[in-house]
């Protein structure tokens, strides 16, 4: 009953920027918590940044000061907008949000924590 899309990946010169979008769907209530991780080719899934519900953000010190993370908005969307890309940057990105949703199957609230299905990045140099 919660979906998670993320979205804004591509290719991009090395010093350019992209904006990545996590859009959860769905009964939702309230989206608690965004992280994003990203998976470069051959190497393991990382962490790259997160936002607690009260915008405490936490960054990698791989992007910090390139990277601004900003939780979801009303239309439960959250960003990653990243500046001054690196080649290092090239990843699958995936976000994973703690949501707050109302289950028609039950008639109750419910807790779940949704990643999506990643979107590509290439920095180009």
């Amino acid at each position: 009953q919660v979906q998670l899309v993320e979205s804004g990946g591509g290719l991009v010169q090395a010093g350019g920027s992209l904006r990545l979008s996590c859009k959860v769907s769905g009964n939702i209530f309230a989206v608690t918590f965004v992280a994003w991780y990203r998976r470069p080719p051959g190497k393991p899934r990382e962490f790259v940044a997160n936002i607690t519900a009260t915008a405490v953000a936490n960054y990698a010190d791989s992007v910090r000061s390139r990277f601004v993370i900003t939780g979801a908005n009303a239309e439960n969307t959250a960003y990653l907008q990243m500046n001054n890309l690196k080649p290092e940057d090239t990843a699958v990105y995936h976000c994973n949000t703690a949501v707050l949703y109302y289950s028609d199957y039950d008639r109750n609230y419910r807790f779940v924590e949704p990643w999506g299905q990643g979107t590509a990045v290439t920095v180009s140099s």
